[in-house]
C-alpha cells in the first residue's frame, strides 16, 4: 500500500474512538508527514510512470514545436558525381552525366547493356536542334529531346547500329537516353517535365 493509500485509510478513521492523548499526537504528526510526501510525488508510483514514459526528450519537442517530427525531417541526399537522377513520379532514372563534346561523342557506344532503370543524360550548352545516330551503339534506344526547363519537346526510338539521323522537331538543351520501351512502360509522353538532380 502506497503512502497515499495509507493517508486516505487514515481520513476514514475515527481518531477520537481509536486513539488518544500522546498516541493521537504521534499519527497526527504522521499524517501529515505523508501529506507532504503525496505533495511531492503528485500522485500513486502508476500515474508517475505514465507521466515519465510521456515525457518528449528537447529534441523531439524541438522539432515538433517547429511543425516537423525528427522522422518526417527531409534526407539531403544526392546522385553520385556523374549522374543524374531524372525523375518521372514514382519512377526514377539514374542517368550517367555526358556534359563535354568528348563525353557526347562517346554515349552509350561499344555498351553491351545497361541497367533496366539506368540512361544517359546529354547536356548542352545551348538550347537547338539536336542530332543523335547509332552508330557502334549496341542497345536499342529511346531518346527524349527536353527543353532548358526539363519539359519533353520530342520522344523517338533508335533502333541499334544505324546511321539514320534523329533530329529533335524542336529545339533542346537536354537530351535522356533509356532501353527502348521504358518511356512508354512507364506512361512518360511529350510534354512531362520530370525533376532532374545532379550529383556534385
Amino acid at each position: 500500500m502506497t503512502k497515499c493509500r495509507i493517508l486516505q485509510a487514515y481520513k476514514k478513521m475515527s481518531a477520537t474512538t481509536l486513539f488518544s492523548g500522546s498516541h493521537r499526537a504521534a499519527l497526527t504528526l504522521a499524517a501529515s508527514l505523508v501529506i507532504a510526501a503525496c505533495g511531492a510525488y503528485g500522485g500513486n508510483e502508476t500515474e508517475r510512470g505514465l507521466n515519465a514514459s510521456h515525457a518528449m526528450d528537447p529534441a523531439a519537442e524541438q522539432a515538433v514545436e517547429g511543425g516537423t517530427s525528427a522522422a518526417a525531417a527531409p534526407q539531403d541526399r544526392r546522385p553520385e558525381a556523374g549522374t543524374a537522377w531524372v525523375i518521372f513520379g514514382v519512377d526514377t532514372v539514374t542517368a550517367e552525366v555526358a556534359r563535354t563534346d568528348g563525353e557526347r561523342a562517346q554515349g552509350l557506344m561499344h555498351r553491351e547493356s545497361i541497367g533496366e532503370d539506368a540512361g544517359m543524360i546529354f547536356v548542352f550548352p545551348d538550347n537547338a536542334l539536336r542530332s543523335f545516330w547509332m552508330q557502334n551503339t549496341y542497345i536499342p534506344l529511346d531518346i527524349a529531346f527536353m527543353d532548358p526547363s526539363f519539359k519533353i519537346v520530342d520522344i523517338q526510338q533508335m533502333d541499334p547500329m544505324t546511321t539514320d539521323p534523329h533530329d529533335s522537331r524542336a529545339p533542346a538543351m537536354f537530351a535522356l537516353e533509356v532501353n527502348q520501351g521504358w518511356f512508354e512502360a512507364h506512361g512518360v509522353q511529350v510534354g512531362d517535365t520530370p525533376k532532374v538532380v545532379f550529383g556534385s
